[in-house]
């Protein structure tokens, strides 16, 4: 006797395994996914240019000492351009950094007074500048000296710093004037601190 089986009706005609595919992205995904990467790419390459522009344009440096408070504090840091003198010429009230003349291995920070051919003196703390009174706001009251430094006249070339701290500070009332070849760059911008940060003059 043979043994009968029975058979579901829905199994007599087998369904067709169907791959597993997945659902096509939709406009808007691929539009955001396009975004995402122009968005990383111009990042990218805003990152490396802002390198290379710090790098070869700007050079960042501490401050040490008190001698161009209030404007600049000891160890504060800030950018300074090693090329803009290629391209203008010094002015006078540029904070200009340098290698020390009487030690060239140490960098200065000092404000340019006088330049070449300017005729410079100070009396009881006061700086003259070709016979005019020099309005300096940067030099606060209690950052004042007395000194007196008899008439000089800036030769070609050279130039004549102070600091703003007046009463601490080694300048060119010491050593004379500064050798144009001495100077290497202009502070443009502090850093750091954070409330600190800003431009330079």
């Amino acid at each position: 006797m043979k043994a009968s089986v029975r058979v579901d009706s829905q199994s007599q005609s087998p369904q067709p395994v169907v791959p597993f595919a997945a659902p096509a992205p939709s406009a808007e995904a691929s539009r955001w996914v396009l975004f995402s990467w122009r968005w990383f790419r111009d990042l990218l390459l805003a990152t490396i240019f802002a390198l290379i522009f710090v790098l070869f344009l700007y050079q960042p440096v501490r401050v040490e000492g008190f001698s161009m408070m209030p404007r600049l504090q000891n160890n504060e840091r800030i950018f300074i351009n090693k090329f803009v003198y290629d391209f203008e010429s010094i002015q006078r009230g540029d904070v200009v950094v340098f290698w020390y003349p009487l030690d060239p291995s140490k960098s200065f920070i000092k404000r340019v007074i006088g330049l070449p051919g300017d005729s410079i003196q100070i009396v009881n703390g006061i700086v003259y500048v070709n016979g005019q009174r020099m309005i300096e706001p940067y030099v606060l009251p209690r950052f004042r000296d007395h000194w007196s430094y008899p008439e000089i006249v800036v030769p070609a070339h050279h130039y004549f710093v102070l600091g703003d701290h007046r009463n601490s500070s080694n300048d060119s009332r010491s050593w004379g004037c500064l050798d144009r070849r001495y100077i290497y760059g202009k502070a443009s911008f502090a850093y750091w601190p954070m409330d600190r940060v800003g431009l330079v003059h």
